[in-house]
């Protein structure tokens, strides 16, 4: 009975009073894993600082690759004249709590206005796209994850360039995330046994083109027969992430 805006404040106001009890919670395990990493002997300490020598190793050689295609890129823009893509400003964040539901899936993270996380911004990880922050606070934000049924995003599977869409299902609390797509041609093919990768097409502004959805594990034919329709089965580790990587426009649009 209360008017939109009085319940909009109480909302607001009571997820500020209540974040500094979860942010605290969230500094007191990261304070717990590091004493029992304290723990552990000396001969496990060396076999993981071998383990992590071996990935900054292959690491540097993915940031030469990469910076090596970032040249290639700005060549052919200026060569074709074309206008650059939006740039981002990565800006890492931990994970405060999780909610997930039939309905609703979503993420807290610690970091929020203090930072400039805008409203909108892409959430990733090294698996690919984790979601989008759907509300900011003063040091907290809500991301809305991919598997959420209100995510809508334009998608290619990889190799093909026709876009598709995809939307977040409506999910068990303990069972796999899964996503839906729309409007799949006719030719393109996927199963359990042939699976393939759906990424992002770049399209509609939010979400840059190539980022990892999931894997494609079924299609068929959707009930007007001119485009088919199937499942995708999303990245385990989205209901496990511990930090995650806000994507901040340089420019906001």
């Amino acid at each position: 009975m209360l008017p939109v805006a009085v319940k909009t404040f109480t909302r607001a106001s009571f997820f500020e009073f209540t974040a500094p009890v979860a942010v605290a919670a969230s500094y007191a395990r990261d304070l717990q894993d590091y004493w029992s990493l304290r723990l552990h002997s000396n001969r496990e300490l060396i076999e993981a600082g071998k383990d992590l020598g071996r990935l900054v190793a292959s690491y540097s050689i993915s940031v030469q690759q990469n910076a090596e295609l970032r040249a290639q890129v700005e060549r052919l823009e200026s060569q074709l004249r074309m206008p650059p893509f939006a740039n981002y400003r990565m800006e890492p964040a931990r994970v405060v709590r999780r909610e997930f539901s039939g309905w609703w899936q979503t993420m807290t993270i610690r970091k929020g206005r203090n930072y400039g996380i805008p409203v909108g911004a892409p959430v990733v990880f090294t698996g690919g796209v984790v979601g989008r922050v759907t509300e900011v606070h003063a040091y907290t934000s809500v991301v809305e994850l991919i598997s959420s049924p209100g995510i809508r995003i334009a998608a290619v599977t990889e190799g093909d360039n026709r876009p598709i869409s995809y939307q977040g299902g409506v999910n068990p609390t303990f069972g796999p995330a899964r996503g839906t797509i729309e409007f799949v041609p006719l030719d393109i093919y996927a199963s359990a046994g042939m699976p393939k990768r759906l990424v992002t097409s770049g399209l509609g502004g939010v979400f840059p083109g190539g980022l990892t959805l999931g894997t494609v594990t079924k299609l068929e034919p959707s009930t007007d027969g001119l485009f088919k329709s199937g499942e995708v089965l999303l990245d385990p580790n989205l209901a496990t992430l511990a930090e995650v990587t806000v994507l901040v426009p340089v420019e906001p649009q």
